[in-house]
């Protein structure tokens, strides 16, 4: 396997202009000669399936959701960065980029990072055309908050629905496409395999969730844009649904899959509070603009937070990192929390939980300012706990929110399977080791709506591969594949749940690969994921059928993979010997009890190749290169 990123040569700034004028064009009349297969259709997927049909390529549009619209995009909340600098407060194309190179913790493509944050601006002015209602200020403009990493006001918003407006604006651009016959839309349909042909992706297999039939699709291009795994540890914020299944998929296939240990514990969440979850609550960061974070200083504290008095208060985000307090990035925000709770000063029944408390800000800006902001978020943080946090601070805890691993891409988004493109946090490209606030919804409409239109030209015009129908030989063969394994996971006749697996897989790793991670912990896990998987295989029951809607079949599909999915994340954190960003490994940290990066060893993308089941992976590095930004220490203080 060869990592070639295909990075231009030449000035930063200028490497992207300069590359999209040296790549082949597909004349417009000869467009709609080829066809595109786009799976998932969060703003990724949506905005990518819109962008080349209204080029005039062929696309078919696939997702397991009833409707484009109920995409996990839209659980997003707080908003999308760009580069604009509308407040002056000092904002560049230059300092988004270093931001997201810094929030990364150095280990992200400086190209990749540039060309995101130069397309930002781009993503507003498109979103506003669309008619996406992003808070605008007394005189009309569009508004802008603050967001964690970053010291400037750079974030634009739709108060705590972000997500939901640009994906209605995504989708609204998709269904008129669909509207004109250039796309197809294939709802409740989940793609289960991808079908090559002489080495490039020249189709997928898929089940219809409703009638079951297995089916197969040919493409010139296949683009996958459907997300990432963090329901891998069970309890995240991520809607049920959302799996590894297609990316890791793509890995058995030969796709090189990168940095797979870089998972993002996002610090604002509503806490556990029992075996009954399936599910957690994300409380957005932009809550951090105007909320304050703190623990009791003392141990076993027991007055209610209203009743405690501001000297017995630690707010230890503003105490540690003054220069950002409660605005310091995702990773060190939850481990300062998670450290402040195992000290014994956590809050609520459990002890695992932290204040977030509106108290000062309600003061100085009045109720309703807040309510204008956070309106819903508030609504939705009392009817799931019964508590006003108008009244009594919000209590928040870290949980799984985020991957920046994913499969990996070179500059053109292409996997090392030619011809298969991956966008969003399906891929790896722009995050390094920790994602800044606000920047998924920037990732995922950059990659759709103003980078695969030109880069997935280039790849038909320079591939030049003959057209091929599902009538090849290898659909066949990869539809009895998939028909196969979904024949042994109906004949699954055992005593255990699926989901009572899928938890102790997710408790094994929050144990061992989670916030915080060490040698011990990690071979520990590897060594129990093994007995879990044959557990799946021999104990667990699959009921219903295979014909017809059968969502215990969805499921077992689902777990079977992460219980897979889940060694390689092993692997990689027991690999990468340092802590950087999400990744913190407790040998490798500062006395002040920071992560401690290994520049002369690490300072590469992990991609690894796979091998078999429950054989070790190949590792391949990537070196990355820092010619424009000076590798530091990250300081936030």
């Amino acid at each position: 396997m060869t990592l070639d990123s295909k990075i231009p040569s030449g000035p930063l700034s200028g490497k992207w202009d300069s590359y999209r004028f040296d790549m082949k064009l597909i004349n417009p009349s000869n467009k709609r000669k080829y066809h595109v297969l786009v799976v998932g259709t969060g703003l990724a997927g949506a905005s990518a399936a819109a962008s080349l049909a209204e080029l005039g390529y062929g696309v078919d549009a696939f997702f397991y959701q009833d409707s484009a619209r109920r995409a996990h995009s839209i659980a997003a909340q707080g908003g999308i960065n760009a580069a604009k600098n509308y407040p002056n407060d000092g904002d560049s194309i230059y300092r988004l980029f270093y931001d997201t190179i810094k929030g990364g913790d150095f280990r992200s493509r400086e190209a990749n990072v540039y060309r995101l944050a130069q397309v930002s601006n781009n993503i507003i002015d498109q979103c506003v055309a669309q008619g996406v209602p992003f808070a605008r200020e007394y005189g009309g403009y569009l508004d802008n908050r603050s967001f964690g990493g970053a010291q400037v006001s750079r974030t634009f918003y739709a108060r705590g629905q972000t997500g939901q407006q640009l994906l209605l604006g995504a989708y609204s651009a998709l269904m008129r496409q669909a509207g004109q016959g250039t796309v197809t839309l294939h709802p409740r349909t989940e793609m289960l395999d991808i079908v090559m042909i002489d080495g490039h992706a020249r189709g997928i297999v898929t089940r219809d969730l409703v009638t079951g039939k297995i089916q197969s699709w040919a493409g010139d291009a296949v683009v996958l844009a459907t997300g990432g795994y963090t329901n891998v540890f069970f309890l995240s914020t991520n809607a049920i649904a959302c799996n590894v299944t297609a990316s890791y998929r793509a890995y058995k296939r030969g796709a090189a899959f990168a940095n797979p240990c870089y998972t993002q514990i996002h610090p604002t969440c509503i806490p556990v509070s029992g075996d009954h979850q399936s599910k957690l609550t994300l409380m957005s960061e932009s809550l951090r603009n105007d909320g304050r974070i703190w623990v009791p200083k003392n141990k076993g504290e027991t007055r209610p937070p209203n009743q405690i008095p501001e000297e017995d208060r630690d707010y230890y985000l503003e105490r540690k990192y003054p220069s950002f307090g409660n605005l310091t990035p995702r990773d060190i925000s939850s481990r300062n929390a998670k450290m402040v709770c195992d000290e014994g000063r956590g809050v609520g029944a459990s002890g695992y939980g932290v204040n977030l408390d509106f108290r000062d800000s309600i003061k100085r800006l009045g109720k309703h300012v807040i309510q204008e902001r956070y309106g819903n978020l508030f609504e939705m943080y009392e009817r799931i706990t019964d508590e006003n946090p108008y009244e009594v601070p919000m209590r928040i805890y870290p949980a799984a929110h985020y991957a920046m691993g994913g499969l990996w891409v070179d500059y053109n988004l292409m996997s090392t399977i030619p011809g298969l493109h991956i966008l969003g946090e399906a891929n790896f490209s722009d995050h390094g080791a920790n994602r800044l606030g606000a920047s998924a919804l920037m990732q995922g409409l950059a990659d759709g709506y103003f980078i695969i239109p030109y880069t997935i030209g280039n790849y038909f015009a320079t591939a030049k591969q003959p057209k091929i129908t599902t009538d090849h030989p290898e659909f066949r063969k990869v539809e009895a594949e998939v028909g196969e394994r979904t024949k042994k996971l109906l004949g699954l006749n055992g005593k255990r749940t699926v989901a009572s697996i899928h938890r102790e897989l997710g408790n094994i790793l929050w144990e061992g690969c989670g916030m915080a991670r060490n040698a011990a912990g990690l071979k520990k896990a590897l060594e129990r994921i093994p007995g879990l998987r044959e557990e799946f295989w021999q104990n667990a029951i699959v009921t219903g059928e295979g014909e017809g809607l059968n969502i215990a079949l969805e499921r077992a599909g689902r777990v079977g993979d992460f219980l897979e999915f889940a060694e390689l994340l092993c692997y990689d954190a027991l690999e990468r010997n340092e802590s950087c960003g999400g990744h913190f490994r407790e040998e490798y940290q500062t006395p002040e009890g920071e992560a401690k990066r290994d520049d002369e060893n690490y300072a590469h993308v992990s991609a690894w190749e796979y091998t078999g089941v429950g054989n070790t992976p190949i590792l391949h590095k990537e070196p990355l290169v820092f010619e424009n930004v000076k590798l530091q220490t990250r300081s936030y203080k």
